[in-house]
Order: C-alpha cells, then sequence, then structure tokens
C-alpha cells in the first residue's frame, strides 16, 4: 500500500485507527481455548467485528513467538485473512527488527516477501546499513522507533549533546536521508503529549504510528493537536483497550463498541481539520 491509498483510506473510512493484535493466551476468552486454534480465531473473531472501525492492524510478533511454530502458524494465517478478506486494510508486523546489512536484509525477505505485510517496526540503532536493506521493496514501509512510550524511553531518546540535540531529534534528522515519507514513519507513543510539536518540527510530512492510547493512559486529544499534519499522518494504535475490553462470549461485540467509539473520535477531529 503506498502513502496516497492509505491517506485515501483514511478519508473514506473517517477513520485513522489501528487495532493491535497482541493476542495473548492468559487473557484469551476461555471457551477459546477449548477449541483448536485459539490464537487465529480470537484473532478472526477480533477483525471481523473492527475492520469497519479502523485502517490498519498490528500484530505483535512476540504474542506469536512466545508459542513457537504454533504461534507463527497462527500469524501467519492472520497475515493471510486480513489480504484475502480485508485486502484494503494496512498490515503492520510490529517485530522492531535491526541488525547488520545482511541479518537485516534476510529480515525483510522475511516480512516483505514470505509473509508480505505492508510495513515493520524497526530499530534504528544500528545505524545507516541495518535499515536500508528494509527499504528496497516497493510498497513496504519501514517503522522506525522515535521516541517511544515507555518509561523507559528517558533513558536514552531524551539525553542531549553538547549543542543540545536530543537522541530521538537525531534520529529522525538522520534517518531522513535514507527514506522518504513515502517509505518511512517513524514510532512516537501516545503519552509524549505536547512533544509531538517536536517531532514535527523535524519530521513535518511523515506518518507516525502511535500506540499508548487507551490502556497505557496517551491521550488521543493530544496525539491530534500536537501531532496531526495535513494528510492526517497519523496511525494511532489502541491494543489491550480493544481486543481485551471483555473476556466472555460477548469479547467481539465490546472490542466492535470499543473500536466504533475510538472512530467517532477521529472521524470528529478529522471533520474539524477539513480532511
Amino acid at each position: 500500500m503506498n502513502r496516497q491509498q492509505l491517506i485515501e483510506q483514511i478519508k473514506t473510512k473517517r477513520t485513522f485507527l489501528c487495532v493491535g493484535l497482541d493476542t495473548d493466551l492468559k487473557k484469551v476468552p476461555q471457551h477459546l481455548l477449548e477449541g483448536e486454534e485459539p490464537i487465529f480465531n480470537f484473532n478472526k473473531a477480533i477483525i471481523d467485528a473492527t475492520a469497519d472501525y479502523c485502517v490498519a492492524y498490528k500484530p505483535n510478533l512476540a504474542f506469536y513467538e512466545a508459542f513457537g511454530v504454533k504461534g507463527l502458524i497462527a500469524f501467519e494465517k492472520t497475515v493471510k485473512y486480513l489480504k484475502e478478506k480485508y485486502p484494503q486494510h494496512f498490515i503492520i508486523a510490529d517485530a522492531k527488527r535491526g541488525d547488520i546489512g545482511n541479518t537485516s536484509a534476510m529480515y525483510a525477505r522475511t516480512f516483505f516477501e514470505e509473509y508480505d505485510v505492508d510495513s515493520l517496526t524497526v530499530a534504528p540503532y544500528m545505524g545507516e546499513d541495518s535499515v536500508t536493506p528494509f527499504l528496497g521493496y516497493e510498497g513496504k514501509w519501514v517503522i522506525l522507533l522515535a521516541l517511544t512510550s515507555n518509561k523507559g524511553s528517558h533513558d536514552f531518546q531524551l539525553t542531549a549533546d553538547t549543542e543540545g540535540e536530543r537522541l530521538f531529534e537525531k534520529v529522525l534528522k538522520t534517518s531522513q536521508k535514507w527514506g522518504t515519507p513515502d517509505n518511512m514513519m517513524y514510532v512516537v507513543g501516545a503519552t509524549q503529549g505536547k512533544m509531538f510539536e517536536d517531532i514535527r518540527r523535524v519530521a513535518p510530512d511523515h506518518f507516525l504510528l502511535v500506540p499508548g492510547v487507551g490502556a497505557q493512559g496517551g491521550s488521543l486529544e493530544e496525539v491530534c493537536k500536537y501531532g496531526m499534519n495535513a494528510d492526517c499522518g497519523l496511525l494511532v494504535n489502541s491494543s489491550r483497550g480493544i481486543i481485551y475490553a471483555s473476556n466472555g462470549t460477548d469479547f467481539a461485540s465490546v472490542a466492535a463498541e470499543k473500536a466504533k467509539e475510538l472512530k467517532e473520535q477521529m472521524d470528529a477531529v478529522l471533520k474539524e481539520r477539513g480532511l
């Protein structure tokens, strides 16, 4: 999916919601555990219930790799189901890969050729040669970690050099020499609030993947106020606040209600911005 297609999906569906598929068997409703393929069946029900209210899905690989081969099969089946039944939805593999060049090339091959997802989260710490192998695929996106929502983000990302430039700003500035707004996004945590102004000063045109709304306490209002650009430029992710809103047999319908609530809030913001 290219940039213009993503923008059109946001404008047409009136939402920039991304649903995170962080599927934990300890939180999946009991009745699903009694059958076969509980991870995939949970994901399928969530997808069917929320597809009308979002433009993207983000399976987090840790929640699949934890179950070995069975987990990876569930991940692969989830991606195939999305591509077959909901081909207009943007698929983000949240795997946070990044290594020396030849290793990154294999990671890129795995996710962009074997799984054929639209995008992959990548850690930029090892620099240009660890990121560029992911950028050689037409229509695919790299989503670089920039300023994350966790408490530990302050340990490194906000440290400044002698000229006052913070590490996340250096990541933004330097990485724009490798990719463009057409193939690179950045992860910025929703809990960063007004810091989105600093992000936009350095990267005004790039899409931002924004986790942390809902269970982590991030404010959608603040994210939009400080982070939205003329093309919207946001994919706001909610995982636990949607998929685990209920652990009963009504889990899918309750997830749909939560996703719809966020969609309606996003629609209001888009209208307010003239989008």
